[in-house]
């Protein structure tokens, strides 16, 4: 079995839902009968619990996942401090390469149907002194899902980060508006005008649903072609 079709999430932001977001994607796609994971790469911040240090984010992935692949697979650099990875990284002694990541969705790929690949922060935010998040979306040759937190800035938060994936030659294949709160004004407006200009397809629209379970929402969403 082989991932026919894996895709590189990111983010406008940290803390827009972007975990959560993935968490539905893959639902969506185990829904469809797919043997669907997710996977991050680089996570910061993390505590122990019975023996192994795990990340939140992480540990929602993995929840989602159709199986259990091994953390050490779906999430082979896993740091201590809730800080920006390059930071943390920095700190604990651990040098963040790419190569180790690229082994890491080899060995995912080759046991799933479909792969999302969850970023950490935002789409510029460095993951090591020599990694970011662009330049392993081109080492395994992803396209790009955006997570858009609706909220006061979206759009120029959207389109910048939009604009930044399609001047390093990575393809954005759709994105998720995600609402960050239970009544954003004008939340029509800002998702019309992100449909006109990302240049990119509406995949759903997650609602404010504090609590809400990822397979709940499943639906709401669409996998790209």
């Amino acid at each position: 079995m082989s991932a026919s079709r894996a895709w590189f999430v990111t983010g406008t932001d940290t803390g827009i839902g972007k975990t959560f977001a993935t968490c539905v994607l893959i639902h969506a796609a185990r829904a469809q009968g797919l043997a669907a994971l997710g996977m991050k790469p680089v996570a910061s911040g993390a505590e122990t619990i019975d023996g192994k240090t795990i990340n939140e984010d992480a540990a929602r992935l993995l929840a989602a996942g159709s199986f259990d692949p091994g953390l050490e697979w779906l999430n082979p650099y896993c740091l201590r401090a809730p800080v920006s990875p390059h930071i943390a990284a920095r700190d604990e002694g651990v040098r963040i390469e790419s190569v180790r990541i690229c082994q890491a969705f080899d060995e995912l790929a080759r046991r799933c149907d479909r792969l999302f690949v969850e970023g950490a922060g935002g789409f510029l935010a460095p993951l090591g002194e020599e990694v970011d998040a662009p330049g392993i979306a081109r080492e395994l040759d992803l396209p790009v899902i955006l997570v858009v937190g609706m909220r006061l800035g979206c759009i120029n938060h959207a389109l910048l980060t939009a604009e930044a994936i399609f001047s390093r030659n990575l393809r954005l294949e759709g994105w998720i508006a995600n609402c960050l709160y239970p009544d954003m004004p004008f939340l029509y407006d800002n998702t019309n005008i992100l449909c006109h200009r990302l240049g990119a397809p509406l995949l759903g629209t997650l609602p404010w649903a504090p609590g809400a379970a990822p397979n709940s929402l499943a639906h709401l969403v669409t996998l790209p072609d």
